[in-house]
């Protein structure tokens, strides 16, 4: 009998109601040992720049978005944007 831990974990963040947002730093691969995790109840990217830090959208100018949410691959968004699962994101602060 072979356990299919990926479809459990799959299962669990569905459940959880929890989005894995991954991080790219400009001119780097995405980091996707540790994104950053957000409630499905309110994913932007003003949210997303919270959990890396109060005062980082305060330095915000847009964001470079990869993923389900996006109508381009990359997509420019503003803090507004809803972000999906597994996206990857790339902020871009004021110069």
């Amino acid at each position: 009998h072979k356990w299919n831990l990926e479809k459990l974990m799959e299962e669990i963040w569905d459940r959880c109601n929890m989005l894995r947002i991954y991080t790219k730093p400009k001119g780097q691969i995405p980091d996707y040992d540790e994104p950053v995790i957000l409630h499905a109840a309110n994913p932007t990217i003003e949210e997303f720049c919270n959990r890396l830090h109060k005062n980082l959208i305060n330095e915000f100018s847009h964001a470079w978005v990869w993923g389900r949410s996006a109508k381009h691959q990359p997509q420019r968004c503003g803090k507004d944007h809803v972000l999906s699962d597994e996206d990857i994101v790339q902020l871009c602060k004021k110069v």
